[in-house]
């Protein structure tokens, strides 16, 4: 084994007799532990706060500070030391008692010294088949957590992943994430409790300047106790146990931190607690950034559809805004057919952009009079050419059965595929209708709009025919408790 201090296991040995001592010492020195010693339970505690130990044997009565207050005491100092009580044979119900409130094992004076490195060794091997069990749990709850975050690249989804492995895995009760707002400021951007907290108790606003300073020279932060409300704003209703964070850096950038609080007496975070954090907080950290820089590509990418699709309205004033009260319609329809979110987001950019293929079309729009047959076959060419548009354009791939088949019909005579029934994509059906009810109550150039209800029932007689039957019960369904809520808001609606 080898003789370094740090590579062997480490036992305090507490007893007011300097004899016991230093028998126990040079013994299991000699079996190969590293031993230190303290003449009572105040001097005990004094070295416990100095360096780890693996396990603390003491005798249960001492000057001072007798083994039994020495036990509770290693419970909020040390708690993940294991405690051996020596004891005489009178006070063998006392030393029971000791295990009940958290002692490990106890032996009987006089005792053998065979006995004493018995008790020693199987202590030992708890410890270590507990840290085994802890780093393959660690290693196991890594592998899970960063899963899960490179799996996602939503912010929203990456901050609970992260909390949820701080409430299981690290076992705290409050966690808190902070991130900065991009000028400077940082703000708490997730503040989670766990379920074993009373309702009613406030625990507290994290001050984090105080955290963020505390990370200029440090790179951790780990408290026990009442230590840890310096870090505190606003305290908590509830006695702090532990407070552990971990700060939020992509190079050496400080994006925000992670703090973890307990308040409850048995939970005390150590050593293995921080640096399992630490690590979380390294793999949350990227996945956060990753997660920013695609919001911000989805805005991007939100602004050029926008954009566009105001490109496609300029061309036509008597279309103008069509392609937003398409959109509306459409997500209302979409959310009424139980789509998910990230179809009815499908279906907002697609109704947006359903007209882009008009920019192909050497059309006069505004020509007073229906379009002749001929402009009118040009005109159907519009879904092919807003298809040939997006296509080159792979980020915008899922738009396309949108624009390229929202004008076929339930019964397949639409164009420019003649496809019928559940061959059309949804995305395109709901469009259709929501396409067609706007075209019906916005003023052309041949015609003025037509009145709210006989638009849907114009929608109601082509249901089966024109437009999907499920969509189409849908739309006439739901559109008058639609059309209430929009005046609710002050919005302008088709009369």
């Amino acid at each position: 084994m080898s003789t370094f201090p740090e590579d062997r296991p480490r036992i305090l040995v507490v007893d007011d007799e300097k004899v016991i001592r230093d028998m126990l010492a040079d013994f299991l020195g000699m079996e190969g532990y590293y031993v230190r010693t303290a003449e009572d339970g105040t001097s005990a505690l004094s070295e416990l706060t100095k360096g780890h130990y693996d396990l603390v044997i003491s005798d249960l009565k001492m000057p001072r500070m007798g083994g039994i207050a020495l036990l509770d005491e290693i419970g909020k100092t040390a708690p993940n030391a294991l405690t051996v009580i020596m004891t005489g044979f009178g006070t063998v119900e006392t030393a029971i008692d000791a295990m009940k409130r958290g002692a490990y094992d106890y032996v009987l004076k006089p005792f053998k010294l065979d006995e004493v490195v018995h008790v020693v060794q199987r202590g030992i091997e708890k410890q270590r088949m507990a840290a085994e069990n802890i780093r393959l749990r660690e290693a196991v709850s890594l592998y899970k957590v960063s899963e899960a975050i490179a799996a996602s690249l939503s912010l929203d989804q990456v901050l609970e992943t992260v909390a949820d492995s701080c409430l299981h895995e690290v076992r705290g009760d409050l966690i808190s994430t902070w991130l900065d707002d991009g000028e400077g400021s940082f703000f708490e951007r997730q503040h989670l409790r766990g379920p074993s907290l009373p309702p009613e108790a406030d625990l507290g606003r994290l001050d984090p300047a105080l955290v963020l300073d505390h990370f200029r020279p440090e790179a951790l932060l780990l408290e026990q106790g009442m230590k840890g409300l310096r870090f505190f704003a606003a305290e908590p209703s509830l006695p702090l146990q532990s407070l552990v964070a971990v700060p939020l850096r992509i190079q050496k950038r400080l994006m925000g931190f992670v703090a973890v609080a307990s308040f409850t007496r048995t939970k005390r975070f150590d050593e293995g607690q921080r640096k399992l954090l630490s690590i979380i907080g390294s793999r949350a950290a990227a996945a956060i950034e990753n997660a920013r820089l695609y919001q911000d590509l989805q805005a991007t990418f939100q602004q050029t559809i926008e954009g566009l699709a105001k490109a496609i309205d300029k061309m036509d004033r008597y279309t103008a805004g069509h392609s937003d009260r398409v959109a509306v319609y459409a997500v209302m329809l979409a959310q009424r057919l139980g789509l998910g979110p990230h179809e009815i987001e499908i279906v907002r950019q697609s109704a947006l952009m359903h007209d882009i293929g008009k920019i192909g079309c050497v059309l006069n729009l505004n020509k007073p009079g229906k379009l002749t047959n001929d402009e009118y076959e040009v005109f159907k060419r519009h879904p092919v050419y807003g298809r040939d548009i997006l296509d080159p354009i792979k980020f915008l791939h899922p738009l396309i059965p949108g624009v390229h088949l929202h004008h076929e019909r339930w019964d397949g005579r639409g164009y420019p595929l003649r496809m019928r029934g559940n061959e059309i994509p949804i995305i395109a059906r709901i469009i259709s209708v929501a396409d067609t009810y706007d075209a019906m109550t916005s003023d052309r150039s041949y015609r003025r709009a037509l009145p709210h209800e006989v638009a849907v029932a114009e929608i109601e007689r082509c249901s089966g025919s024109q437009f999907d039957p499920e969509v189409a019960a849908s739309f006439t369904t739901h559109i008058e408790a639609y059309r209430d809520e929009r005046r609710a808001r002050g919005e302008k609606v088709p009369e």
